[in-house]
């Protein structure tokens, strides 16, 4: 048997819809993250970008378990001498929900230039609406 290696012009990209209405946060962004990497595909590569597009709506109606809204924190620093900021998950689903999708989905990617350009084909949006109609976007069923 020969193994075989992805390039460049041997796979499609398509494009995917996930509704995130009543999903757990962690399983979801699993879920997507595997799909962004291409693992869903027959020729799977590692060190090749041989996912597909996931478009992400509802971001706002996504579920968490347990006390995470309340225990979850968020930290990031603002480069200055004492500038670590915090917010918990509960305040930032209020105003930015489409950053605790995209953050959780972040940490299950590689952290490369690969990782960066995978990311970079997610679209999460709050609502139903999104620009990627002319796409034809298919509908992506997940487990529970």
């Amino acid at each position: 048997m020969k193994t075989v290696s992805a390039k460049q012009g041997d796979f499609s990209r398509d494009w995917l819809i996930v509704d995130a209405k009543g999903k757990v946060l962690g399983r979801l962004a699993s879920q997507v993250a595997s799909v962004l990497r291409g693992k869903h595909k027959p020729i799977f590569t590692p060190h090749v970008d041989t996912g597909d597009f996931v478009i992400v709506i509802n971001a706002d109606k996504i579920q968490l378990t347990g006390k995470k809204l309340l225990d979850k924190k968020y930290y990031w620093h603002s480069g200055y001498h004492g500038g670590i900021k915090m917010i918990t998950a509960g305040k930032l689903l209020a105003t930015r929900p489409e950053r605790v999708l995209k953050r959780a989905v972040w940490g299950m990617l590689p952290k490369n230039k690969i990782g960066r350009k995978m990311l970079s084909k997610l679209k999460v949006y709050t609502g139903t609406e999104h620009p990627h109609e002319a796409q034809k976007p298919k509908q992506l069923t997940l487990s529970s």
